[in-house]
């Protein structure tokens, strides 16, 4: 473990691990701005568009589905090339369907671009690849929730800033058509220069760069020399696909909540475009301290019992989501709605820094691999809650279904229990 962090020096810039922590939450804050900065202008695209109810349930789908694929590669990638190079290049590269969306002129060129747009979901990947190579047993659970709940919140602030900036962009003399357009620019902008500060400011473990590291022949944790190898090593491990479930129940439902939550404050509660925004945009705001506390209850549980204490949170928070989800579903007030809405997300939230505080201790020869797998389980989640609404066509009916489906999942959360020797080595690495 040397070389590790045991803590988190939250104002430090001067070491490698705490770069590595800053940047990595920026970087998933920039890309998850990007990656729901459509979702709160959909009204205004919706009418553009002139888009149907299973058009929009499309466009939601494409914009998390490809995000399984991309989820399942870097993973991989990052054990082979780094997540310094990874994360540079998703950047870069996702900057392009970006600014592209901001150019579509019909429901056919803004669903490709949107689909385009959901690689840069991947990015939760490789932020939780970095801070779990860079910080020890002790503390992992806290960096990798905080630094996954910081960039989660920028879903939520994509939810209340991008309508505010539309209005801007108005008020400045340029039409509604165009306002939504110059708008989703800045998000693409944001990316490419983000991009040149991770290359700048990152390296990819404590001792440097794997590939400097390999080529000197100095021994390092993550010494993964085929991404393909990490990959199938972890397809072999049932604890990962358990936590693949896990995922897609708590993070699935965040990115489907994310994509209706603004049309839905609109169409049921008769909301401004503003007020929709603010209301969906509470709750990805509650990212900045609820994943993050989930990853630090999840440490302090294991501090006090053993890894299986991390297991044992974990269903419970996924008992109360799955509980709030059904009392939103049944809501029929705006007050009671955004109430219910914050409770079942300050769960939804916890479960999903508790389930990355068990993602360290799946495998250590295998992260990447891990990683990836149930990282790309919450887009699964989030697609199939997708052909859920569109085979419905009510949104309530809907979130109904999916609080059962919590509730059933959650089962899957008690399996991944370890054994003895597992619990024992927990142990040791924390020590």
């Amino acid at each position: 473990m040397a070389g590790k962090a045991n803590s988190i020096k939250l104002f430090s810039f001067n070491t490698p691990q705490m770069r590595a922590f800053h940047m990595s939450w920026v970087a998933f804050f920039i890309c998850f701005f990007a990656w729901f900065a459509c979702a709160p202008l959909m009204p205004v695209i919706k009418g553009e568009f002139h888009l149907s109810v299973g058009q929009i349930a499309d466009i939601n789908i494409a914009a998390v589905a490809i995000t399984i694929l991309v989820r399942l590669l870097v993973g991989p990638l990052c054990d082979r090339f780094g997540p310094r190079k990874t994360y540079t290049g998703l950047l870069a590269l996702g900057a392009i369907p970006v600014l592209g969306v901001a150019a579509a002129q019909s429901y056919e060129s803004f669903l490709l671009f949107r689909l385009g747009i959901g690689a840069v979901g991947a990015s939760f990947v490789i932020t939780q690849y970095h801070t779990s190579v860079m910080f020890s047993p002790r503390v992992v659970g806290t960096a990798n929730a905080a630094s996954a709940g910081w960039g989660n919140s920028g879903g939520g602030v994509a939810q209340a800033l991008m309508p505010l900036l539309m209005g801007a962009v108005i008020m400045a003399g340029v039409s509604e058509t165009m306002g939504w357009r110059v708008a989703l620019v800045v998000p693409g902008i944001a990316m490419l220069v983000t991009a040149v500060a991770y290359w700048k400011l990152t390296q990819d473990c404590p001792e440097g760069n794997f590939k400097e590291l390999r080529a000197a022949g100095v021994p390092f944790e993550s010494n993964n020399k085929g991404g393909w190898s990490s990959f199938v090593q972890a397809c072999g491990n049932y604890r990962a696909w358990l936590l693949f479930v896990t995922y897609g129940a708590c993070f699935g439902i965040e990115l489907f909540i994310h994509n209706t939550a603004a049309v839905y404050y609109v169409d049921h509660f008769g909301l401004s475009l503003k007020a929709a925004g603010m209301a969906a945009g509470s709750f990805g705001l509650l990212a900045l301290f609820a994943r993050a506390l989930g990853g630090w209850l999840s440490d302090k549980a294991a501090a006090r019992g053993d890894l299986n204490s991390r297991v044992n949170l974990l269903f419970i928070l996924m008992i109360g989501e799955g509980l709030g989800l059904l009392w939103f579903s049944h809501t029929t007030s705006v007050a009671l709605a955004i109430t219910a809405m914050l409770a079942f997300g300050l769960c939804t939230h916890m479960a999903c820094g508790a389930t990355y505080a068990l993602v360290p201790f799946v495998s250590r020869k295998a992260l990447g691999g891990v990683a990836g797998i149930v990282g790309a389980g919450g887009n699964v989640g989030a697609v199939l809650a997708g052909f859920l609404m569109k085979g419905t066509g009510d949104v309530r009916q809907t979130l109904f279904i999916l609080g059962g489906a919590v509730l059933v999942s959650a089962v899957c959360a008690i399996g991944v229990r370890f054994k003895s020797a597992a619990l024992d080595n927990a142990a040791a690495a924390a020590a």
